[in-house]
């Protein structure tokens, strides 16, 4: 998944709504829907990218009851991918 800013992130209040989205991130890789959480601190338009462990319905399910994407302050892309075997972060 690619989260996308909008024009609302620099909004009065988006903060608090981002961290809320930043909360939820935490309780979905502990209920094990997400593996990988990468923010990105920039003005562009990329805000992160998400490797989910669900299919594309549910992460669409799950991107569209995101307090940040339901108050505008972010949009997202979903793509299915794959990995190759072995494939693991560096510790």
């Amino acid at each position: 998944m690619i989260l996308l800013r909008t024009s609302k992130r620099d909004a009065p209040g988006a903060d608090k709504i981002v961290w809320k989205h930043g909360r939820r991130n935490f309780e979905l890789r502990r209920d094990g829907k997400v593996s990988i959480i990468c923010p990105i601190n920039t003005t562009e338009a990329v805000s992160g990218l998400c490797i989910f462990s669900t299919d594309l319905a549910e992460t669409r399910r799950i991107m569209d009851d995101d307090p940040a994407v339901k108050a505008g302050v972010f949009t997202y892309e979903v793509y299915s991918t794959r990995s190759f075997p072995g494939d693991s972060l560096a510790a």
